[in-house]
């Protein structure tokens, strides 16, 4: 296969032929397994037995469970030993440091055998088909290379389930570009980031790496840029939403997100991608800055004056990162939104902004 550009210009460079194919349900290649799943793990002895039950009791036994402690300082390593013991499809693996998510799954990414491979947390969880209802979709459609899972938010306070939604295209059956799934992701991820998706596909795009949160969804949207076509299927993914995730309450981690976009966009330019997509990046990029620090203006007077140096130099560095040629006149010349190199200008533009809309509501 040859992701080859459009005649205007639009797609990323040609790739090689190296995500076709695909084997039967439930059919093992050479010996081996059909379908990895990687599960990164700290401290996470209270939802991990829920999270492995769901994937041994997956209708498709065909499967290696890759699993990763990244070096937990409670039980979680002998749980995982002792739940490897009763099934055999449960490898356990150890990072040398507690080194985060992402490096924990590239650990378990390296030894992975089967032809299609997803990622599932510790305190999540797959509804019994999960796996061979993506699997057969990615056979019925050859040129499938990422089939994204139904999404399920469970929310620990009072059990209440919500669904995610898909966009239109998906639900109705349909299929995506590649390049149509990787924008919506960028519109506050109208298309999640769960999904199968082909070995060879996530081996040259693995786990980013840059920062310990939020760099990893840096491979999702890589994965379905350089999809030929991306699908969805019956199966469910249940996401646990409680008050101690690290992603859903503040901490000064949540500004993580400010290098991780910039890796993207580094990454999006060494890979030749088209003018158009990287604008369109930049524009999210962009308004993810501007939100990052009127979090922090949010925040300010809980964060210790030593850290509020090192954040303001890092507002600073991925400020100039920013070129008005790359971002539309509408992104850049908004009240608030103005591009100002200037540090003090810039702080006081975004105070100014959040004043106003105090005021005003």
């Amino acid at each position: 296969m040859s992701i080859s550009p459009s005649d205007r210009g639009l797609s990323p460079k040609p790739r090689t032929d190296r995500f076709g194919g695909g084997v039967a349900v439930g059919e093992a290649v050479g010996g081996s397994p059909t379908v990895a799943v990687l599960v990164a793990a700290y401290n996470a002895t209270g939802t991990l037995p829920a999270c492995l039950d769901s994937l041994c009791g997956q209708t498709l036994h065909d499967i290696e469970i890759l699993c990763v402690d990244d070096c937990s300082t409670d039980e979680t390593l002998s749980l995982l030993r002792d739940r490897s013991a009763l099934d055999a499809r449960i490898h356990v693996l150890q990072t040398p440091v507690n080194s985060g998510q992402a490096v924990a799954r590239n650990l378990a990414l390296q030894q992975v055998k089967a032809p299609y491979v997803c990622m599932v947390d510790a305190d999540d969880w797959l509804s019994a088909d999960a796996l061979e209802a993506a699997v057969q979709v990615m056979q019925q459609h050859p040129r499938t290379d990422c089939c994204v899972f139904h999404l399920r938010r469970h929310f620990d306070a009072d059990g209440r389930e919500e669904d995610y939604g898909l966009p239109q295209e998906l639900e109705a059956g349909g299929m995506l570009t590649g390049e149509q799934a990787f924008e919506l992701c960028l519109d506050g991820w109208q298309l999640h980031g769960l999904y199968l998706t082909r070995t060879p596909l996530h081996r040259q795009f693995p786990f980013d790496t840059a920062t310990r949160l939020y760099s990893d969804d840096n491979s999702s949207r890589l994965h379905y840029l350089y999809s030929k076509e991306v699908r969805a299927c019956a199966g469910i993914y249940y996401y646990r939403q409680h008050q101690l995730s690290m992603t859903q309450n503040f901490n000064l981690r949540r500004f993580d997100f400010m290098e991780a976009n910039l890796s993207l966009l580094l990454t999006l330019k060494r890979e030749g991608v088209a003018v158009r997509l990287l604008r369109r990046y930049e524009v999210h990029r962009w308004m993810t800055f501007i939100a990052c620090y009127r979090l922090y203006l949010r925040h300010e007077a809980e964060i210790p004056e030593t850290d509020r140096v090192l954040l303001h130099s890092r507002f600073h560095t991925i400020l100039h990162t920013f070129r008005p040629s790359r971002l539309r006149w509408s992104a850049r010349w908004k009240p608030g939104y103005w591009l100002l190199y200037s540090d003090r200008l810039f702080d006081w533009q975004q105070r100014a902004y959040c004043r106003f809309k105090g005021s005003s509501s």
